[in-house]
C-alpha cells in the first residue's frame, strides 16, 4: 500500500488561511517571517503550474509542528519575508519535522528568505546594524553560507531596493532542455550561495547564477539558485524571486495597456524611482522566466501541468425538482436581502455576498458583461482583472430558477435534466416515505468551496431546508480535514449537503455518525449505480472519513494490494436548542485523470466488461438517495447491528494491527467502532500479539489513522 503525495504546503506564518485572507493588507505577519505578497505569489504561481496534480495550500507554523501532513505532502515551500521569523516559530520541533520529511523523500522549496532559512548559515547585511542578521540555521539543506544582500539598496516593506536581475542558467542544467540561457527575475533582498560550485561532492548543483557582479563576497561563482540533494529528498533554494510572475499582456503591448501583476506590491509606484522600468523588464522576459520555473519544478520531480489560468467564479444556479420551492427558499431569505445603490438585490452574509437575480429581471446582455471573461479572475466588482483575487470578496451571481430547471446552454458541464430525472427514479425505489436530499440544488461551474458557501454563511444556512445540496464542476478553495485541501479538478464529483439533525435524538442517533453514513452512501451509491452492474467496484471505507480504491495491477514490492485515496468527507456543524445543522462535504475522483485513480479508470478492470463510465449527474443522484435512506433509517434505529454490518462490509480495517502513538507505541488490533459515539475500538496485544483483554476507544477528532504505516497518531 502506498500514499500519493498530493499537497504542496506554503508556509504563511502563524495566520490561519481565514486570518491571512482577511488581513491581506498586512505586509508582514507579526513575528512569523512570511510577507503576504510573497505567500500570494507562491500560491498563485504554483497553482498555475502544478494544478490539478497537486493541491497548493497555505499552512501555519502550528500546523507544521502538530498536524499529520508529511504522508500526503509533496513539497513544503517557504516564501519571501524575514527568516528570523521562521526561526522563532519553527526552531526545534518544527525544523526537526521538516528535515526528517525531506530526508525521507520530501521536497523543500525556499524563495529568498526561504533560501536563507534553508542554508546552514545566514549572513545578511553584515556591518549594517539596523539590518544585520547573522547565525546558523537548523535545516542546513545547503551545507554552506547564504550571504546577502546580493545587491544594495534593500529596504523592508518597500520596492526601493527591488530590481529585475539577469540570471544565467548553469550549462549542465541547460542540457535538460527547454531552459533559457539567460532570463530576468524579480529581486528584493535575496542572497548568494557562497562557494556553491565547491560543494558538488555534498549534493549541491548550481542551477542559475547572477550575471552582474554581486555586492558581497560570494566565494567561487555567484550562485543565485541551487539544488541540494538531502537524503532521499531534495531542496531548491533561491536568492531572487522567479515565482513573482507578470500576468499582463505581451511586452510589445506595453504602450497600449497598463501592466497588471499578481500582487498589489507589483503595481507601478511613482514614489519609487525606476520601479516602472523593473516592471517593464520583467514583463518583457515573462516566458523565459516561466520556462525556467517549470524546469526547476521538473528537476525536483514534480509533475508540471500546462500553464493554468486561475479560473473565475461562475454564476450560481438555484433550482429544484419543484421550481416553486426556489421561490420558497428566496422568501425565507428575504430578511437578509437588501438593495444596493443601484437597486440590485444583494444577499450578504458573514463570508459571502450574492447578487440575487430572478428570471423576470434577467437582462442577459448586462449579466454577461458583469461577469468575468472565461478563464480570467474577477475582483470584488465582478469585472475582469489579472491579479490574484480574494475569491471571498467576489460578489457571486445567484440565479433563481423559479419556473424551470437550468438548460444545458446555461450549465454545459452539468445536465440538470439528467440529475433530476435520475434523482426521481432512484427516489421511487427507496423505502423512505419522504425524500429530500438533492431536491434543492445549488450548482456553479467554478466555486470557492461548496462547504464554505454553506457552512460559513450561517444566516443563510439556518434557512436552508433538509437535504439542500450544493455541487460544482471545479473548486478553487476546497476544504479538507485540518490543513488539508482535497484537489478539486473538473471530473471530480464534489458536493455538500445540509442535514438538520434533531437535538432530541442526539442520545439515540449521535450526529458524529453523519460522516460514517456519508462514507457508506458513497460506496453503496457507487456499487448500486446501475443495479448490480458495478457491485465489484473495488472501493472501501477508511476510518473515519475517507474513500479508498484498489489500483488494479499495482501491488507493492511484496505483493500486497495497493489502495489509494479517491475521496474524502468533511462535516462541520452548528447547533441551537432544537437541532444540529451539519454541512457534509464530499469529494470523489470520478472522471478526472489526476491526481490519483478515479472511478472511471477502474471500470475497464471490472469482471463485467464494456460497462459505460460513471456520469457525474447520475452518480450524485444515486449517492444522495442512498444517503437519504441511510440517514432516515439511522434516525429510527441509531447505529444498530444492521447499520454496523453495512458499515463493516466495505471497511478496510477489521483485524488490522496498528501502533497507538498516544499509548506509548502499544500494538493493538482494530476490532471496529462503538455503536454509541463511533469511537475506534482497538484491543491491546501483548506477547506474540496475543490479546491482553485491555481495550482502547479512540476519538476521530483526537487521532489520525496513518493507514499506510499502521499507525494511529495523536492529533494535537
Amino acid at each position: 500500500m502506498s500514499s500519493k503525495r498530493l499537497n504542496i504546503l506554503v508556509y504563511s506564518g502563524a495566520l490561519t488561511y481565514e486570518q491571512w485572507r482577511r488581513n491581506e493588507n498586512l505586509m508582514l505577519a507579526p513575528g512569523d517571517g512570511s510577507t503576504v505578497e510573497s505567500v500570494r505569489h507562491c500560491l498563485y504561481t504554483l497553482r498555475r503550474l502544478l494544478s490539478p496534480n497537486y493541491a497548493v495550500i497555505p499552512v501555519t507554523g502550528d500546523m507544521i509542528i502538530k498536524e499529520p501532513w508529511t504522508a500526503t505532502c509533496a513539497a513544503i515551500v517557504f516564501p519571501g519575508g524575514a527568516d528570523q521569523g521562521y526561526c522563532r516559530t519553527l526552531n526545534g520541533a518544527g525544523n526537526r519535522r521538516i528535515r526528517q520529511f525531506v530526508e525521507n523523500g520530501g521536497l523543500y522549496i525556499g524563495f529568498c528568505a526561504g533560501g536563507y532559512y534553508g542554508s546552514k548559515r545566514c549572513e545578511f547585511e553584515v556591518g549594517n546594524k539596523s539590518l544585520e542578521v547573522i547565525g546558523d540555521r537548523e535545516l542546513a539543506f545547503y551545507p554552506g553560507v547564504a550571504r546577502g544582500c546580493a545587491f544594495p539598496g534593500f529596504v523592508y516593506h518597500s520596492e526601493k531596493g527591488a530590481r529585475a536581475v539577469e540570471l544565467e542558467s548553469d550549462k549542465a542544467f541547460l542540457a535538460a532542455g527547454s531552459v533559457p540561457n539567460v532570463f530576468k527575475s524579480y529581486y528584493n533582498g535575496g542572497g548568494v550561495f557562497v562557494d556553491a560550485p565547491k560543494l558538488a561532492d555534498k549534493g549541491v548543483e548550481v542551477l542559475a547564477s547572477y550575471s552582474a557582479d554581486v555586492a558581497v563576497d560570494s566565494g567561487e561563482g555567484s550562485a543565485a539558485i541551487v539544488y541540494c540533494k538531502v537524503g532521499k529528498g531534495a531542496a531548491l533554494l533561491t536568492g531572487p524571486h522567479p515565482e513573482f510572475v507578470y500576468l499582463g499582456k505581451a511586452a510589445d503591448d506595453w504602450a497600449l495597456t497598463k501592466p497588471r501583476f499578481a500582487s498589489a506590491n507589483m503595481e507601478e509606484k511613482p514614489s519609487v524611482p525606476g520601479f516602472s522600468d523593473v516592471i517593464k523588464a520583467l514583463a518583457a522576459d515573462e516566458k523565459h522566466r516561466i520556462d525556467f520555473l517549470k524546469a526547476i519544478l521538473v528537476k525536483l520531480g514534480l509533475t508540471v501541468s500546462e500553464e493554468q489560468n486561475v479560473p473565475s467564479l461562475s454564476r450560481l444556479h438555484l433550482s429544484s425538482t419543484d421550481p416553486s420551492n426556489v421561490t420558497n427558499i428566496f422568501e425565507s431569505l428575504s430578511g437578509l436581502i437588501k438593495p444596493d445603490e443601484s437597486g440590485e438585490q444583494m444577499l450578504k452574509d458573514e463570508n459571502d455576498t450574492f447578487h440575487v437575480v430572478k428570471p423576470s429581471t434577467w437582462k442577459l446582455l448586462e449579466l454577461a458583461e458583469a461577469l468575468p471573461t472565461e478563464g480570467e479572475p474577477a475582483d470584488h466588482s465582478g469585472r475582469s482583472t489579472e491579479t490574484i483575487v480574494d475569491y471571498n470578496l467576489v460578489v457571486k451571481q445567484l440565479l433563481l430558477h423559479e419556473d424551470d430547471i437550468p438548460d444545458s446552454k446555461a450549465t454545459p458541464y452539468f445536465n440538470h435534466h439528467a440529475f433530476f430525472a435520475n434523482l426521481k427514479h432512484y427516489q421511487s425505489q427507496t423505502r423512505t416515505r419522504t425524500s429530500s436530499f438533492g431536491t434543492h440544488l445549488l450548482y456553479g461551474e467554478v466555486v470557492t468551496s461548496t462547504n464554505t458557501m454553506l457552512e460559513k454563511n450561517t444566516h443563510i444556512l439556518r434557512n436552508l431546508p433538509q437535504g439542500f445540496t450544493a455541487t460544482a464542476t471545479v473548486q478553487v478553495a476546497g476544504r479538507g480535514r485540518g490543513s488539508n485541501v482535497w484537489v478539486s479538478p473538473a471530473g471530480q464529483l464534489i458536493f455538500s449537503t445540509v442535514i438538520r439533525h434533531p437535538m432530541a435524538q442526539m442520545q439515540t442517533a449521535p450526529v458524529v455518525f453523519v460522516q460514517y453514513l456519508a462514507a457508506m452512501a458513497i460506496v453503496r451509491g457507487i456499487k448500486t449505480y446501475e443495479g448490480n452492474l458495478y457491485r465489484d467496484m473495488p472501493v472501501k471505507l477508511k476510518w473515519p472519513n475517507d474513500i479508498y480504491a484498489l489500483e488494479p495491477g499495482k501491488e507493492d514490492t511484496i505483493g500486497r494490494e495497493n489502495y489509494v485515496k479517491i475521496g474524502g468527507i468533511l462535516v462541520n456543524s452548528h447547533y441551537n436548542a432544537k437541532e444540529y445543522i451539519a454541512v457534509c462535504g464530499c469529494g470523489i475522483n470520478t472522471a478526472n485523470a489526476a491526481p490519483t485513480t478515479s472511478l472511471n479508470q477502474l471500470v475497464p478492470h471490472l469482471k463485467r466488461k464494456n460497462l459505460p463510465p460513471f456520469a457525474l449527474e447520475k452518480l450524485l443522484a444515486r449517492i444522495l438517495t442512498v444517503f437519504d435512506e441511510l440517514y432516515s433509517t439511522f434516525l429510527q434505529t441509531g447505529f444498530d447491528g444492521f447499520m454496523e454490518e453495512l458499515y463493516y462490509k466495505d471497511w478496510l480495517h477489521m483485524d488490522q494491527i496498528v501502533t497507538l502513538e498516544a499509548e506509548s507505541g502499544q500494538r493493538a488490533r482494530v476490532k471496529g467502532v462503538t455503536r454509541d459515539y463511533g469511537l475506534l475500538i482497538a484491543e491491546e496485544l501483548g506477547w506474540e500479539d496475543r490479546p491482553t483483554g485491555k481495550r482502547f476507544e479512540l476519538q476521530s477528532d483526537a487521532n489520525s489513522f496513518d493507514f499506510f504505516k499502521g499507525l494511529v497518531k495523536r492529533k494535537t
